[in-house]
């Protein structure tokens, strides 16, 4: 995946007008695209409704620019209500591009997708707020530009893929009780974890955050629970091998009745349609319908396969691709991939390009990808508003880093996106927060 060079034109004969630069620009990406024959994208999906709060996103064909498509699929599990998660399917994605500049190459445009990703979930939860609403939903976002699948998850809704033979998961479970970091993060924000007590002082049930009582400790919306409920998502990049994959999305309905391993078995070989419909089917039928269950299913057809994914084991191919090689990073100890356990030791099967679970947005904001000069300096890096000079409050005022930053470096952030970032590391006191009826929290 070559990135194309571009030359400021000379002012001589023959020189070339920047739209003509820019679309050649465009054609050179087609034409690298074209070249390696992008896999296909097959889709579908199933639903069981108890509660009306799932909601699916199956979004093929979207372009970021002519010439430049990509697919997006998402899953939103919502609770004390559906309007989180109707607000966060209209306008996530959407929220997501507008913090990807324009006209990138396919390289720039997937190392800029990690930090998109979380500015365009913390954006989506600051403007649902505005709309005092108190549900919130989980959220598992998945874009595919051909082999690469980039994945961003809060909450319990699950993405995990089999390829090669082999399981990967592409999501984290934020369920208090998957974590003790999560635990130990949200009580030093200020926040009281523990389960819920019944009469003579037992206590039954999950790990709930009080007040508000969400077994969840990432979401979207959620604002009568508190900041330290935050919508910073995990998110991974993989890369996947020639032979393709089958990727699964679906809301904790089915993940508490079914494996992954058994999600995959009792579908294989089906196309994706029918596969959701089984494995839904096998869900409920496993522990009944006790709550909304929905699942995708997403099959990466490799070109020369024009039906369906062949989930066989091959030899890992040898070397690595340009991406691992300008992008890959050092997993963070803090990360909460179920992956860790169940991988083996065959990373050429599946790329991994990126992994972070990190809460901190400034890490996020501050990170060192190779597209972060290209960024528009005076706009929000959240909420893409555009900042007037000296109205903008950089990510590392109040920070000591002699000889590496000042306060007048960007990234910049608007007032309120500085509020919510301090509320969500606990710098801030968090807005008082009324306990909510505990049968309507996650």
């Amino acid at each position: 995946m070559a990135v194309a060079e571009v030359r400021t034109p000379r002012r001589r004969h023959g020189s070339m007008a920047l739209a003509d630069l820019l679309l050649r620009e465009a054609s050179a990406e087609r034409a690298d695209a074209a070249g390696g024959e992008r896999p296909g994208v097959a889709a579908g999906q199933a639903a069981r409704a108890r509660k009306g709060e799932d909601y699916a996103l199956l979004k093929q064909g979207c372009e970021r620019h002519p010439g430049a498509s990509f697919s997006a699929f998402a899953m939103f599990d919502g609770h004390n209500g559906a309007a989180a998660a109707v607000y966060a399917k209209e306008r996530l994605l959407a929220n997501v591009l507008g913090c990807v500049p324009a006209h990138l190459t396919r390289d720039e445009w997937l190392a800029a997708l990690p930090r998109a990703l979380v500015a365009g979930f913390v954006k989506t939860d600051k403007d649902f707020q505005t709309r005092a609403h108190s549900s919130g939903t989980t959220v598992t976002l998945v874009i595919i530009d051909g082999s690469v699948v980039t994945a961003a998850s809060v909450g319990d809704s699950r993405c995990v893929l089999e390829a090669e033979g082999l399981i990967y998961y592409l999501s984290a479970d934020h369920r208090f009780d998957a974590s003790g970091e999560e635990v130990g993060r949200v009580t030093e924000c200020g926040g009281e974890v523990g389960r819920l007590n019944i009469v003579g002082g037992a206590e039954i049930g999950p790990l709930r955050c009080w007040p508000g009582g969400l077994c969840l400790s990432r979401s979207i919306g959620d604002q009568d629970v508190g900041e330290f409920i935050i919508p910073v998502p995990f998110v991974k990049q993989i890369k996947l091998s020639s032979t393709g994959g089958r990727l699964i999305i679906s809301s904790d309905g089915v993940w508490d009745a079914l494996t992954a391993e058994m999600a995959f078995s009792c579908a294989r070989g089906l196309p994706p349609d029918a596969a959701a419909d089984q494995i839904v089917k096998e869900a409920v039928d496993s522990k009944g319908l006790r709550d909304d269950t929905t699942c995708i299913v997403i099959d990466i057809i490799p070109p020369e396969k024009p039906k369906s994914t062949i989930h066989s084991r091959k030899k890992a191919r040898n070397g690595f691709s340009l991406l691992k090689n300008i992008f890959i990073r050092k997993r963070t100890s803090d990360t909460l991939s179920h992956a860790d356990t169940e991988r083996t030791s065959e990373p050429d099967l599946v790329e991994e390009v990126f992994e972070d679970g990190c809460p901190s947005l400034l890490r996020w904001l501050d990170s060192e990808y190779p597209v972060r000069n290209m960024f528009k300096l005076f706009v929000c890096a959240i909420c893409q508003v555009e900042l007037e000079s000296g109205q903008g409050i950089s990510i590392h005022e109040g920070l000591s880093k002699p000889g590496k930053v000042c306060p007048w470096d960007g990234p910049f952030l608007c007032h309120s996106c500085q509020e919510k970032k301090e509320a969500m590391e606990g710098k801030r006191p968090s807005r008082d927060s009324s306990s909510r009826n505990s049968g309507s929290s996650e």
